[in-house]
């Protein structure tokens, strides 16, 4: 059964209760120049490694236009302001690296059946014309 997260209004949530499987929105704060701004990474946590330590990190995966895009973020990194746990998922391995796999197999399944679409169009479309030079 699906656990509800809840996040207390006067702590922040700390990457260290982010598990595997969890579907987690970061926030973070990035300064180019003089401007800051806050970027956006919301994916699938493929992984957690060294613990809740000081050197813990997280590795993040997202499917953006097609191509994956993984981040790898420190635990205690101090320019995440804000994280939110979309979705929590019940897992059976504690690095699910086969997704990374399992995503490239749907997009070359995608893709296939995108370019036999489009070769039975141009098929019917010069049908007709093959037709008549033919006569």
């Amino acid at each position: 059964m699906a656990e509800k997260v809840k996040q207390s209004k006067n702590q922040p949530r700390t990457l260290g209760e982010v598990r595997v499987g969890d579907t987690v929105k970061i926030q973070q704060k990035i300064k180019e120049g003089a401007k800051e701004m806050n970027l956006l990474f919301e994916g699938l946590v493929i992984a957690k490694k060294h613990g809740n330590g000081i050197s813990g990190t997280i590795t993040i995966r997202k499917v953006s236009d097609g191509i994956g895009v993984e981040k790898i973020l420190p635990i205690h990194l101090p320019t995440i302001t804000k994280v939110d746990i979309l979705k929590r998922s019940h897992v059976r391995r504690a690095k699910l690296y086969y997704i990374r796999e399992k995503a490239s197999r749907e997009v070359r399944k995608k893709m296939k059946k995108i370019w036999s679409e489009k070769f039975v169009e141009t098929a019917d479309a010069v049908e007709p014309e093959i037709a008549s030079v033919a006569e």
